[in-house]
């Protein structure tokens, strides 16, 4: 069983020259709990550039909308400070409305000529945006009605929201004619790379501390055998490790109690025994009394913060032999410079590789400056997605765009 990435829409296939667009983009980036200044305006930077390029190609009167957090969270805000920033990277005027669906929103699309580019605010100050359902019921929304009849198109670029089901991303795509965007499709691309373009071995290096995605992400690589070396840190190695048996010390066993994951074991155990190809370490960079020391298995008397030495030349023995790598995760505390090295080093030694490289967002992204992107190495906007689509789990985004197309296309 192979993973099936749909046959999608793109601007190849509909013509938005001129037209009145709204373009699902995704934003949302970290801030500062205490400020709500951005802290990291990568995904800021990676859209203004490609609204540039819709701007300058096609002319169209483009409409953009993200979210930023979630209602009750701390990073929950307007979109203000986003789009001056957009204006900053992309060189255009775009401007920007306190309002989303209101009188002064819809005036204000109504009124955009082509060429022009506006932001509304935050999509989540709409209740219904926070809501999960299936694409035909999103269709009939107050929010996907109020905006409809005021577009020609609708373009998703916004490939890190394809998992969730909302109005914005699968409810307009049932009443519009619709595509994927440029950053969306290259994310396809990137996936289509990794399962049908690169040969094996495929070697995956999954850390950080979301555990349970990550068990469910490694059941379906095991099932489907899209895996053939999967070389585990962070949390996840430790929860294996416990899982063989392998004593990590009373300090690491609290800290897994702690975070709530000793529940997995089992999970991670049963995984083990249907022969998944799972490496893990064989020392760690452990701090015991703010003393940073590289101890073996057996000998773990501290916090674990890192891969060690050891660790790091196995596993870059495997990224050398891969003809494709997928990275997900760092391998230690990352925010402590003391313990970045592991997490550097598997980075670096896999983008010298000859391999394909896809890494999956998240604080492993931010660690990749421009300099090392190339057609051989990505670095994906989307890290939920794209781990729910490793795990085998259909996109919603997908899955509107490829009912819009049987419905407006003929596809």
């Amino acid at each position: 069983m192979e993973l099936k990435i749909p046959s999608i829409p793109t601007l190849r296939d509909i013509d938005i020259t001129r037209k009145k667009v709204f373009m699902r983009i995704d934003i949302n980036v970290p801030l500062d709990p205490d400020t709500k200044e951005i802290v990291d305006d990568r995904r800021i930077r990676i859209h203004a550039k490609i609204i540039k390029e819709i701007v300058d190609k096609y002319n169209p009167a483009l409409v953009l909308g993200s979210h930023q957090g979630r209602p009750g969270e701390q990073d929950f805000t307007t979109l203000e400070n986003h789009a001056e920033l957009l204006r900053k990277y992309s060189g255009l005027d775009i401007k920007f409305i306190d309002d989303v669906i209101g009188p002064k929103a819809r005036e204000s699309i109504k009124d955009l000529k082509n060429g022009e580019v506006l932001l509304l605010d935050n999509l989540r100050l709409v209740s219904e945006e926070v809501i999960e359902a299936t694409p035909e019921k999103q269709s009939y929304t107050i929010f996907v009605r109020r905006l409809a009849s005021l577009f020609d198109i609708y373009v998703n670029d916004a490939f890190a929201t394809a998992h969730r089901s909302q109005p914005s991303i699968v409810g307009l795509p049932l009443v519009l004619p619709s595509a994927a965007g440029l950053l969306f499709e290259r994310e396809i691309n990137a996936l289509k790379n990794v399962f049908e373009k690169y040969d094996p071995p495929r070697v995956f290096v999954l850390g950080g501390v979301k555990v349970r995605d990550m068990l469910r992400v490694i059941e379906n690589l095991v099932v489907n055998k899209l895996a053939d070396r999967i070389l585990t840190t962070g949390l996840l190695a430790q929860v294996f490790l416990v899982a063989k048996g392998i004593n990590i010390g009373s300090k690491n066993m609290s800290y897994l109690e702690e975070k709530g994951v000793l529940p997995l074991i089992p999970r991670a155990r049963y995984i083990l025994m249907k022969g998944a190809p799972i490496e893990t370490p064989i020392d760690f960079k452990i701090l015991v009394e703010n003393r940073v020391e590289n101890k073996s298995l057996g000998s773990i008397d501290g916090l674990i913060m890192d891969i060690g030495e050891n660790t790091i030349n196995m596993y870059s023995e495997f990224i050398k032999e891969a003809k494709v790598i997928i990275m997900r995760g760092p391998a230690g505390v990352i925010e402590d410079e003391r313990f970045r090295n592991g997490t550097i080093s598997l980075l670096n030694n896999s983008i010298n590789s000859n391999a394909f490289v896809l890494i999956a967002g998240g604080h492993l992204g931010s660690m990749v400056s421009e300099n090392m992107l190339s057609n051989r190495v990505h670095v994906s906007t989307g890290g939920n997605a794209l781990l729910l689509f490793l795990s085998g789990e259909e996109l919603p985004a997908l899955k509107a765009l490829e009912l819009s197309a049987k419905m407006f296309l003929g596809k």
